[in-house]
């Protein structure tokens, strides 16, 4: 599933690390009110910060955040990977999509080389994944890849229920 350092793959997607030059990038994913709707928009001053603090992950930790790509045609069609919340003392998967790519199980499937490669190549104990409420999508996503509710919590600007998975349980399909 490792391609090369830091580069996942499935048989559609491609996953490689985000870095600040995918600032308009992710201005652009993040525009869509319907894909912000839970995360929120961004600046390119914000997008930047993001993917400088994503940067920093991927160098202190061997993980972080991904470009989603289509293998097909290198189309970046979303993002998804791990981030570390220091606040939590906790790894993250995250999943989100370009609404035209919603319905093609591509959270899903991301979602799950994700979850593999978090608990078999980096020996992570558990990961979570934080999703605001309402975000009914999400949790069918987290559902299917085997979490359960663990707490609810107040973040990033919202109250959202903290999923969770533990390397023992996962079994990846």
């Amino acid at each position: 599933m490792l391609v090369t350092p830091g580069t996942l793959a499935t048989p559609r997607l491609r996953l490689r690390p985000l870095t600040e030059a995918d600032t308009d990038w992710w201005v652009r994913l993040h525009a869509d009110a319907e894909v912000n709707r839970f995360v929120g928009a961004y600046s390119p001053e914000l997008a930047a910060a993001r993917l400088q603090e994503t940067e920093r992950q991927w160098a202190q930790r061997g993980y972080g955040l991904c470009a989603v790509e289509l293998a097909s045609s290198g189309e970046a069609i979303g993002r998804s990977g791990l981030n570390w919340w220091k606040q939590f003392d906790e790894t993250e998967v995250s999943w989100i999509f370009a609404r035209s790519h919603w319905g093609n199980g591509y959270a899903s499937e991301a979602g799950r080389a994700v979850l593999t490669w978090g608990f078999d190549a980096l020996d992570l104990k558990q990961i979570t994944a934080m999703i605001r409420h309402g975000n009914t999508r999400s949790v069918t996503v987290a559902r299917r890849l085997g979490f359960a509710p663990l707490r609810e919590e107040h973040f990033l600007g919202g109250p959202c229920t903290v999923f969770a998975r533990t390397r023992g349980t996962f079994t990846p399909r």
